[in-house]
């Protein structure tokens, strides 16, 4: 048996006729390095497209560094926390590299938040100020007395689009981004920064599984998981940098979004920004009118990009999925119609967040290569990874299904607020997912270990289940889950709920479904429950919400009504 410590999957680092390299060099500087050589270097190249409205490399590290001032003579400094709660805008950008620029910490939270889980995370991370919208001042002030936020910074939607005011209203109470920005010069102070040790991100998940955690990046850690990504894959093509364009349609208040956003900004692109993640019609729209270079997606947003009656004219050269498991058949659909490919990656917010990337499909879009990979593709440089049995812990066979652990220069410092704290000995991450890895070093997730499915003893990886689903014609989308078995304590029902497309429904039974599983699948993983939804619940980052399905049929079960919260 081979060993995962000799990283097989290194032989496979290539695009094409170029060898990528093996290992990178990870320079220890400050985060906001990122926005200041991209000022430098491409000082006329558009940073963002948003509603219409753009802004240039040098007008934007000019607008962050006189928020960094601003925020400095508001008393924000080094080890301060400062609360980023917005959706995707120029206002998050400028925000998150002002609060950099300060020594302060970012901590980004979903606009989506209630009030709650926003008093939760801002107590929990003792944050001293907050950038929030105009019509979430109320739900800030509702919580401010309960936490420790002294400033309330608020902008509109409109501010930094065609339809800005000129002179924005200052708020009771409350200070206005765009009024700091005007009144304060781009010179903040210097702040000595230690990117090894000094946290830049605190980042809360676990929102869907649980209570959310606090997770620790340092400047270093996510700077390095930046030049793991698309600098690394691009290399043998340095023309792209300053001159292609990026489509971020995945909200960047998610780890994997803030990520995309640093990672294009270093390599000197033009954002396309997509406030609402669920306006396909924006989406397409700008797909249609420029081509973006990249596209930036999760698989539910792809699923409705491959639907029959979605337009699309001009696909971008190169789509990347991630934030959760890539359904072979949507894919195949999509490549289908498009004739191009999609990429997938994987990460963890713990894991900077990204530690695969499947170069694949950028080897066949730039023919390089005639066919793709399924999967998430090849560890990044510099990333270990194992598979390994969650019962002994003793590490499985290539190609044997084990729990992927990892760990690199990305991987966090910890969960707030103890260093080390949710790491094994030796710096590795246990992600909680089942993969296995092939010969040539390509990871495929099965499973989460907390979604995984036991049937009287037999393991079924809901995720599969999934994929058979999606590959059937009335299929618009499916997810599975397992549920107490009360005939067999210990063992669990699998439910399966779909929504069919729009010329299927009233047309297919749940007997047509099973029946169909029963084709593909062994008895045992054939869905009991069929049912039809025209809503399946979404996470803020339109993930399927296993979860909340879950919790909602054990409380029918109990014979209680559904918690309004999970609907």
């Amino acid at each position: 048996m081979g060993s995962y410590g000799e990283k097989p999957w290194l032989k496979s680092y290539r695009l094409g006729p170029f060898k990528l390299k093996q290992t990178v060099e990870y320079p220890k500087k400050p985060l906001f390095s990122i926005l200041d050589e991209a000022a430098e270097k491409f000082p006329g190249k558009d940073a963002y497209h948003y509603l219409g409205s753009r802004m240039k490399y040098r007008e934007l590290k000019r607008h962050a560094d006189s928020l960094a001032a601003a925020l400095s003579n508001l008393g924000v400094g080094k080890g301060d926390k400062v609360i980023v709660f917005l959706p995707t805008c120029p206002q998050f950008i400028i925000s998150d590299f002002a609060v950099l620029r300060t020594g302060a910490i970012l901590v980004p939270c979903s606009p989506l938040l209630k009030a709650r889980d926003l008093m939760h995370q801002a107590r929990e991370s003792n944050a001293k100020a907050i950038i929030c919208l105009d019509r979430h001042l109320d739900l800030v002030n509702a919580i401010k007395e309960d936490t420790g936020l002294k400033n309330i910074i608020v902008t509109s939607m409109s501010d930094y689009s065609p339809k800005e005011r000129e002179e924005p209203e200052e708020p009771a109470g409350a200070h206005h981004l765009r009024r700091l920005i005007r009144d304060n010069s781009p010179s903040p102070p210097a702040v000595e920064i230690d990117p090894a040790e000094d946290l830049a991100i605190l980042a809360f998940t676990g929102g869907s599984t649980g209570v959310p955690k606090g997770v620790m990046i340092t400047h270093f850690q996510r700077l390095s998981n930046v030049l793991q990504g698309l600098p690394w894959m691009m290399a043998p093509l340095p023309a792209y940098r300053g001159t292609a364009s990026s489509l971020l349609a995945i909200p960047i208040f998610h780890a994997m979004g803030h990520y995309l956003m640093q990672s294009s900004m270093y390599w000197g692109l033009k954002i396309f920004l997509v406030p609402d993640p669920r306006n396909t019609d924006m989406i397409v729209g700008l797909m249609n009118e420029y081509r973006p270079f990249l596209l930036f997606m999760v698989p539910t947003q792809l699923l409705k990009l491959a639907q029959p009656d979605i337009a699309i004219r001009r696909m971008p050269v190169m789509v990347m999925s991630g934030a959760a498991p890539l359904p072979v058949d949507v894919a195949r659909r999509l490549e289908e119609k498009t004739k191009m490919p999609v990429s997938e990656g994987y990460g963890l917010t713990e894991t900077g967040p990204c530690t695969h990337i499947n170069i694949s499909g950028f080897s066949k879009v730039t023919r390089f290569a005639t066919s793709t990979r399924p999967g998430i593709g090849l560890p990044v440089p510099d990333t270990e990874v194992k598979l390994v049995d969650p019962g002994s812990l003793k590490e499985v066979p290539f190609g044997e299904v084990g729990e992927m652990w990892v760990r690199g220069p990305q991987i966090m410092k910890g969960y707030w607020p103890e260093p080390g704290s949710g790491l094994e000995e030796g710096g590795w991450l246990r992600t909680g997912d089942l993969g296995k890895m092939d010969n040539d070093g390509y990871f495929h997730v099965v499973d989460r270990i907390k979604d995984m499915i036991n049937v009287s003893g037999m393991k079924v990886y809901s995720i599969e289940i999934d994929e058979i689903l999606f590959q059937h014609p009335a299929v618009e989308g499916a997810v599975t889950i397992g549920l107490p078995d009360p005939e067999r304590p210990g063992s669990e029902r699998i439910k399966a709920f779909i929504r069919l497309r729009p010329d299927y429904r009233g047309k297919v039974s749940e007997q047509d479904i099973q029946d169909y599983c029963r084709e593909k699948t062994p008895p045992y993983a054939v869905p009991k429950f069929i049912e039809f939804r025209d809503d399946i619940p979404m996470t803020v980052t339109e993930k399927f919400f296993k979860r909340a399905l879950r919790e909602e049929e054990i409380e029918k079960m109990k014979g209680r009504p559904p918690s309004p919260f999970l609907r």
